[in-house]
């Protein structure tokens, strides 16, 4: 995957402040909402809002836990994948990660192994698995896009294997109802604790230390990041570690909350994940992003789920809608480009008038 030439995320002013009058404000405005993940905040909040007041049962606090434990396995995946994604590889494994460990998870607790264990071993295989992945397109220097759809069809093909095509049920009700249920006295689900511990540590990371300005740096340019002193090898090793260690969580998740160990839990779960991460303004080339972005991409696409089940619409359905949303990921940051193009040379004639 080739390099974006930007660093960080698109800033455009409110206003130029040279005085252009109400000429200058309205192409400040249009300039600010060209910003992709202004946008897409603001369309996620759109769509919460209408969907509450058109779609029957959406807004009650019932539907509030379905649609939270929805968007889990997408929101945890989706974050590692958006430091994978800015540095310009990419991970399609991830699903499949999961399944492996769900499968894993099912065949250690019909060995009579007690959970304690099993699910340290899950995180531990997630971790391998992504470091197999990290090894390939690192010190091998092959193509993750390659890499990662082979590893996609392999770490299934083991879930396959260790499992075989049945599944696993009974897990301790303790572990299942603690991930099913809410905080307590509140309708707050449990594991959206989960999703924002991992959400402040993500975003730390990749915007306020100096692993995330490698990340950004190794994505817009390798060659300059390395004159930097940035090790991109390295860091896109460990990127694949913690890809990997996170997919392996949402699997066991998976698993606790459905009670059913399957290795084809999370099928297709991938694109899903690639379609809110590029929602949220992240660069398929590499080198852009915001993680609040993700996270509004990630919350339209389950919203926008939930909403047209909520409607009977079928599973058939839902999938032309990711494909539809993951192609407009990729086009609707291209025009915001053109539109901020635009209002930055009308402003330029504006105040340097022939």
């Amino acid at each position: 995957m080739s390099a974006d030439t930007s660093i960080a995320p698109d800033r455009t002013p409110a206003s130029d402040g040279g005085g252009a009058g109400s000429g200058s404000a309205a192409a400040g405005l249009a300039g600010r909402f060209a910003n992709w993940n202004v946008a897409i905040i603001a369309v996620t909040v759109v769509v919460l809002i209408v969907a509450s007041v058109t779609v029957d049962n959406f807004g009650t606090s019932q539907n509030f836990g379905f649609l939270i434990l929805d968007l889990l396995p997408i929101a945890l995946v989706a974050l590692p994948m958006t430091l994978v994604i800015v540095t310009g590889e990419i991970d399609l494994s991830v699903a499949s990660t999961l399944g492996l460990s769900s499968a894993v998870m099912g065949s250690l607790w019909n060995a009579n192994q007690p959970i304690e264990t099993i699910i340290p071993i899950c995180l531990l295989l997630g971790a391998v698995l992504g470091a197999v992945n990290g090894f390939f397109v690192t010190v091998l220097g092959l193509p993750s896009l390659a890499v990662t759809i082979g590893t996609l069809a392999l770490y299934r093909g083991l879930a396959f294997v260790v499992l075989g095509d049945g599944a696993v049920a009974d897990f301790p009700a303790f572990y299942t109802d603690w991930v099913t249920g809410n905080i307590a006295g509140t309708s707050i689900p449990n594991v959206l604790l989960i999703i924002f511990v991992l959400a402040i540590v993500f975003g730390v990371v990749l915007h306020a230390t100096p692993i995330g300005r490698a990340v950004f740096a190794v994505g817009a340019s390798e060659q300059a990041a390395r004159f930097a002193g940035v090790r991109p090898g390295q860091l896109k090793f460990w990127l694949y570690v913690v890809s990997g260690l996170v997919a392996g969580l949402a699997g066991v998740l998976w698993t606790l909350r459905y009670s059913s160990a399957r290795a084809d839990n999370g099928a297709g779960l991938e694109l899903a994940v690639v379609a809110a991460v590029l929602l949220g303004g992240v660069s398929i080339f590499g080198g852009k992003g915001a993680l609040p972005g993700v996270i509004a991409g990630v919350v339209l696409l389950a919203s926008l789920q939930n909403a047209l089940r909520l409607s009977d619409v079928s599973n058939e359905a839902l999938n032309v809608v990711t494909g539809v949303l993951l192609i407009a990921s990729v086009l609707a940051p291209k025009l915001a480009n053109a539109v901020r193009g635009s209002v930055q040379r009308r402003r330029h004639r504006t105040t340097h008038p022939l």
